[in-house]
């Protein structure tokens, strides 16, 4: 929200949460938000099963079923259609009426889609297992979920636009990267999912493979991520955001140079030198908007830093800040021919994707559940002290592994560029993949303690209730 935009007269956040559900459907958020932490769970599930696999010591071994190469895709699309899509839902079914003064479209086209959504994500993990995935990375969704897919996020862009189309004069920047995110994210999955797998092949579907699946992340989960963070921090901080200019700089260099990302992917590969080239600058130039971004971000911050002490949403939110930051930085180092050459294959790239997906927007959602299940729920947080465990046993299981990956993918690198058999960066990996599996329960630990504490703050809100209904009877 710019400096000018919050002169409007616009009810304030309390008065806001008195209207309720006249604008928002409250259970619905709550929905979203749950069913988002099982699939993460899940998500769960299938990165344990593929870290135990590393370290040979897998306990499912015989069931091609429950094949780690299987659970390894099932560990991608939980994340980003179970856990991520839902959680975007379900805050932006918040946001959205909240910023327009108007409600959705239409109700029931929201319960539809909600429960759309869960076969679309369902289905998606019951067909991989069956061996129907598409070989296509972050598009590995059977043929015959695609086109309901597609459907279904044309529901949601017509259901969100709604209300924006009806607000009268300037329109906020959260705004704004919410419109650009339900055009872009429809595109994206339609080149993702249908033009490698139906109308080109060979070096042409590898340049489209690797910009789907970058855009997914820069055209479906940064707009809508960074459009949030627009929404959430000026009112947590209770300031205007610092510079409405540089806002426009953030969404503006995000349109421009995004898109062209994902062939970075590919370097040193038969793709023609100028689209590899290409990547390589709009990578970078990636790396000085989102610069931009953060110092917006931190200039308003500037004069609350006790916010990130007190203030525990506020320091999910400025920690994932922090994160986008290095993942940015290693991103624009990384796209290098020479380093790529070094660090190509390796665990470099998966600890820098975790990095992104948990440390980053996974950390920005978990600022967002802080500071919304009390809000939905009616009741604060069973246990403070749960919430801050949540944190530091996320942040620290996320940074360790980052480290860790880092650490292995530049070993792994020089292990192959040596010519040594491959069974030398095998060996040579093992320790690395022992400390990555252990990182990885740390955060699932983490975990088990949010949701604990989440189960016993609703049940403190359901006897609460109870009591106030038998008193007012």
């Amino acid at each position: 929200m710019s400096k000018e935009k919050t002169s409007q007269n616009r009810p304030s956040e309390d008065e806001l949460d008195a209207m309720g559900g006249e604008l928002v459907i409250e259970r619905l958020v709550c929905w979203y938000f749950v069913i988002a932490l099982v699939y993460m769970g899940v998500s769960f599930l299938g990165g344990l099963l593929m870290a135990l696999q590393l370290v040979q010591w897998n306990p499912l071994q015989g069931s091609e079923y429950l094949s780690p190469g299987r659970w390894r895709m099932i560990h991608t699309n939980a994340i980003a259609y179970g856990f991520i899509a839902n959680c975007f839902l379900g805050a932006l079914h918040w946001a959205i009426p909240r910023l327009t003064l108007h409600r959705v479209l239409d109700k029931r086209l929201s319960y539809f889609i909600f429960f759309a959504w869960q076969v679309v994500v369902l289905s998606t993990a019951i067909g991989i297992m069956l061996g129907q995935a598409q070989g296509v990375e972050w598009g590995e969704t059977p043929w015959w979920i695609d086109p309901l897919a597609l459907v279904g996020l044309a529901l949601v862009a017509i259901n969100f636009l709604a209300p924006i189309g009806k607000t009268k004069g300037p329109l906020y920047v959260t705004l704004w990267y919410f419109m650009a995110a339900f055009v872009w994210t429809f595109l994206t999955y339609a080149m993702g999912n249908f033009v490698p797998e139906y109308f080109v092949s060979g070096t042409s579907a590898g340049v489209i493979g690797g910009l789907f699946i970058h855009d997914l992340v820069g055209l479906f989960v940064t707009p809508l991520a960074w459009g949030l963070m627009y929404y959430f921090v000026p009112i947590l901080l209770k300031k205007p955001i610092w510079s409405h200019g540089l806002s426009l700089v953030g969404f503006w260099g995000l349109a421009f140079f995004y898109p062209l990302n994902g062939i970075h992917h590919f370097l040193l590969s038969p793709i023609p030198d100028f689209l590899e080239y290409g990547a390589i600058v709009s990578t970078i130039a990636v790396e000085f908007v989102v610069t931009t971004v953060i110092i917006n971000f931190f200039g308003t911050l500037w004069g609350s830093g006790k916010e990130i002490v007190t203030n525990l949403p506020i320091r999910w939110f400025y920690t994932g800040m922090v994160l986008y930051f290095v993942t940015c930085a290693q991103c624009a180092l990384q796209v290098t021919h020479t380093f790529q050459a070094l660090i190509h294959f390796t665990d470099w790239v998966v600890g820098h994707a975790h990095l992104v997906m948990f440390g980053v927007f996974t950390m920005w959602f978990f600022g967002m559940m802080t500071y919304l299940f009390p809000r939905l729920l009616k009741q604060s947080w069973y246990s403070r002290t749960l919430c801050e465990w949540h944190y530091w046993m996320s942040l620290g299981g996320i940074v360790v592994m980052f480290l860790d990956l880092t650490f292995a993918g530049i070993f792994q690198g020089f292990y192959l560029a040596s010519l040594q058999p491959w069974e030398a960066s095998i060996d040579g990996s093992y320790p690395f993949w022992v400390v990555r599996l252990f990182a990885g329960l740390v955060m699932i630990g983490g975990q088990a303690v949010f949701v604990y504490n989440l189960w016993m703050t609703w049940r403190l809100s359901v006897k609460n209730q109870s009591v106030k209904k038998v008193a007012t009877a």
